[in-house]
């Protein structure tokens, strides 16, 4: 069997940090802490506890609003801080940042390398497809109205927008559980299917719900769906995720300024007549950023 990435990857992209800290002449000692694997966020609050840490940046790899992509991680951060008892240090998560220049930008770059990597002569004619990770229809308005799949809708269009694309699609993946319990749809297989009965002879996926390669990228996209893209006769080439790209180092450092500075958000600027989504992320020690969100 195999591994997931993601460790190689945080410890990469936490370099990276590091070194965008020190550029900035910020001594910040940074920690790492997982919520199902090794090493655990109550081991990294406990060790900033020992180290007499008493205020720290929480920032996630998730750039979305919504249970599983925002409030989860304030439980995690409310859990942390029990474990480590009454000297825990005070943790601010940092807002979340879908529609943050720098995110923008890897994308937008990531997908023109995608449509290079395709034949010359199918480039102009390429679908492209952004997929994230679909949730149940009874979680998508826990955090606000369908937040989570208006965020992703609207940081797909940045990068549509950005990267010269007037017509693109948005789906859904790796939807797990029972098949009568519905989840968000199309699905990104359902829809290659869909475009090569249509006559698509290529594909550019965008894995925008992902700032890594998790397994969800590098064996359902990577592996499963381009298997199915070549059974399909479409050619198919995959966008990479930021993973430990330097530009994701300064997204995470530019937060921390907005909050420590008190200075107003980094924002792509939305396209003319396009509706803005509620925009969140700032909370102290767990608290929910909005009342609109709920965790039961």
């Amino acid at each position: 069997g195999g591994m997931s990435p993601l460790n190689r990857i945080n410890r990469a992209l936490i370099e990276q940090l590091a070194a965008e800290l020190a550029d900035r002449g910020l001594d910040l000692p940074v920690y790492f802490g997982n919520r199902n694997w090794e090493p655990y966020v109550e081991d990294a609050v406990a060790a900033m506890r020992d180290n007499g840490v008493r205020r720290a940046a929480v920032f996630t790899t998730s750039a979305w609003g919504g249970y599983s992509s925002c409030a989860q991680y304030n439980e995690d951060i409310a859990r942390g801080r029990a474990a480590a008892g009454e000297h825990a240090p005070e943790l601010v998560k940092l807002r979340q940042y879908f529609d943050h220049p720098l995110f923008v930008e890897m994308f937008v770059e990531s997908v023109a390398a995608a449509k290079q990597a395709l034949p010359a002569e199918l480039r102009e004619q390429a679908r492209l497809v952004f997929t994230a990770h679909s949730i149940p229809l009874s979680a998508r308005s826990r955090c606000g109205v369908d937040l989570y799949a208006r965020q992703v809708a609207y940081a797909s269009r940045l990068v549509a927008h950005r990267a010269g694309y007037v017509d693109y699609d948005q789906v859904w993946q790796s939807r797990s559980g029972p098949p009568q319990v519905p989840w968000l749809e199309p699905d990104v297989a359902d829809h290659l299917s869909a475009l090569a009965a249509e006559g698509a002879q290529a594909v550019i996926v965008c894995p925008i719900g992902f700032v890594a390669d998790h397994i969800e990228v590098v064996w359902d996209l990577d592996n499963e769906l381009r298997q199915q893209a070549n059974e399909l006769g479409l050619v198919f080439a995959r966008a990479a995720t930021p993973n430990a790209d330097r530009r994701f180092a300064r997204l995470a450092v530019d937060l921390i300024d907005e909050l420590h500075e008190g200075r107003e958000p980094s924002r792509a600027q939305a396209p003319s007549g396009v509706n803005v989504p509620p925009r969140y992320g700032f909370s102290v020690d767990g608290a929910l950023c909005t009342p609109d969100c709920s965790t039961f």
